[in-house]
């Protein structure tokens, strides 16, 4: 293979993936400036308007441009149906796709961590890697920091239904708060965004791009990692495709996997670090049999209900008129406001599907229209979507290679609605939705159940269960397929440090690493993994 002619020829550092985690890893491992970074990304540049403009994500999601394109397998929780399964392939990876939603998750998430024995987990450990890449509209305060590369703001737009759900909301219990990253999120909530200006802020605008004139990082797009180089149990460098041409680079500190929760995995199993019996079956020779890597995986399932209304505005009919779509493209070019800036969700709320839980497990996405899926047109119709998820679902799937050819897509299940608690756990929430949706607030636009439908009666539990399996579509969370645990934890892939347990030089922080998924959106909690990943090889570099 032709060897990657760069600066000395070796590296200190290569970062595989310039995604969420590898934008971060790749500024604050250039700290040393005698140090050399190498990072790989397998997709392109974010040179199209639309991973900029925010809403965006209706365009990029779907499209292999901007999106990996990967396929559950059929799905018996979801009554045999196959979901796509958007990953961002751009740099920035999937915060150029995202929903934009700025979310820590709760406190008990990373104490838990903490509580399966991984020193340097908890709450009061994570909060100072949070703020220290953040820079908050609300100030400097004891949850919030400014001045970091990882702007939040404000949303710049208001529906009047979305206030309406919301004071339905408090009427049914869920009370108004003003921040959602305190520790605890339960109540509800205008979701804060990583944006800038009305801008879509991803890593790569935010870590990446910044410091791409440093003389010791070097970016490498249309890389397509075919494997990792071992010398015994140690890794010293990758493999890769880039314009059809083999490629080859070598590392005298460590490769750090940064690929996510889909590529990671990948990428070990295709390097021989994985379920042996498995790679054996594909002929790929074994460096380490590590059953845990692939499996584990975990994500949100939305489940979807929308509601047909009257007498109140939605982005439905405003989109269907040239007027309104004209009013819309002059509000984001002239005053860089209004539904163009829109996240896919500006409300949120965070509840109990029961009070006898000590925090919630329920999370709510209100958005003030509808339609099918995303790619799909909006609804000829007024109507919002209430989407709520259980935000720590028991079911467990896995990855695996459906082949040992590096472009071909892994077999991706993540086991949705298995065990008996989530399919209990998603009849509560569509009956608490509809007791949310029946509240005085929006009882005046006479809201009418499109999905699931009327014809699901809240008192036949076999059929709540049924329809959570026909409105259940995942979130884009997937998580926990490289897992932290103890060193004599069969399953466990990384330790406490994020060192691949039984091989040198080999790290991973990204998604895969969480050993369980957070109580929110994970975009944030990554970029926490990636700041606190590189302060660690930093100080064991020493």
């Amino acid at each position: 293979m032709a060897e990657l002619q760069s600066m000395d020829g070796e590296f200190d550092y290569i970062v595989v993936g310039a995604g969420s985690a590898g934008c971060v890893l790749a500024n604050r491992l250039l700290a040393d400036p005698n140090k050399r970074v190498l990072l790989l990304e397998a997709g392109g540049r974010d040179n199209w308007i639309w991973f900029h403009i925010p809403v965006g994500y209706l365009f990029a999601i779907g499209n292999p441009r901007a999106d990996w394109m990967f396929k559950t397998e059929a799905e018996p929780g979801l009554n045999g149906r196959s979901l796509s399964y958007p990953r961002g392939k751009v740099i920035g990876g999937s915060s150029a796709i995202n929903a934009m939603v700025y979310m820590r998750g709760q406190a008990g998430d990373y104490d838990d961590w903490r509580q399966l024995g991984l020193p340097g987990w908890s709450w009061e450990d994570v909060l100072p890697y949070f703020k220290k890449h953040e820079d908050h509209f609300l100030g400097p305060n004891e949850h919030h920091a400014v001045g970091g590369e990882w702007r939040v703001e404000f949303p710049r737009l208001r529906w009047d239904i979305l206030d309406a759900w919301r004071e339905a909301a408090a009427q049914y219990g869920i009370k108004p708060i003003a921040d959602f990253n305190t520790g605890d999120n339960e109540g509800s909530c205008y979701f804060h965004v990583n944006q800038k200006r009305g801008w879509r802020w991803s890593a790569a605008r935010g870590f990446l791009k910044p410091v791409l004139h440093r003389q010791n990082l070097r970016l490498e797009t249309g890389c397509l990692v075919e494997g990792l180089i071992f010398e015994g149990k140690r890794a010293v460098g990758v493999r890769f495709r880039q314009q059809g041409a083999a490629r080859t680079a070598r590392c005298r500190g460590e490769v750090v996997m940064a690929a996510g929760a889909i590529g990671t995995p990948q990428i070990m199993m295709l390097s021989g670090v994985g379920p042996a019996a498995d790679l054996n079956d594909l002929g790929i020779p074994i460096v380490l049999d590590k059953p845990g890597v692939g499996g584990n995986l975990h994500d949100h399932l939305q489940l979807r209900l929308i509601y047909k209304v009257s007498g109140i505005r939605t982005l439905n009919e405003m989109n269907a008129s040239l007027f309104g779509r004209a009013k819309m493209g002059l509000d984001f070019a002239l005053f860089r406001r209004g539904p163009l800036t829109m996240a896919p969700s500006q409300l949120g709320a965070f509840t109990k599907s029961d009070p006898s839980l000590e925090r919630p497990n329920l999370q709510y996405h209100i958005q003030p229209l509808s339609l099918d899926k995303f790619g799909d047109p909006l609804h000829p119709f007024p109507a919002f979507t209430v989407s709520v998820t259980n935000l720590r679902p028991t079911s467990r799937g896995w990855l695996k290679l459906k082949s040992s050819d590096p472009a071909a897509a892994p077999a991706i299940h993540p086991n949705y609605l298995a065990t008996p608690e989530d399919r209990r756990i998603a009849a509560d929430a569509i009956r608490i939705t509809r007791r949310i949706s029946a509240q005085a607030a929006l009882q005046k636009y006479s809201p009418a159940e499109y999905l699931p439908g009327p014809q699901v009666r809240d008192d036949d539990e076999a059929a709540l269960q049924h329809a959570a399996g026909d409105i259940g579509a995942t979130i884009f969370h997937p998580v926990s397929t490289a897992r932290m645990g103890r060193a004599d934890d069969a399953r466990a892939v990384v330790d406490a440090r994020l060192r691949v347990i039984g091989i040198d030089g080999l790290r991973v922080a990204d998604a895969s690493v969480m050993p369980s998924i957070t109580s929110g959106n994970t975009n944030s909690p990554t970029i926490m993994i990636a700041e606190k990943g590189a302060a660690m090889i930093l100080e064991d570099g020493k």
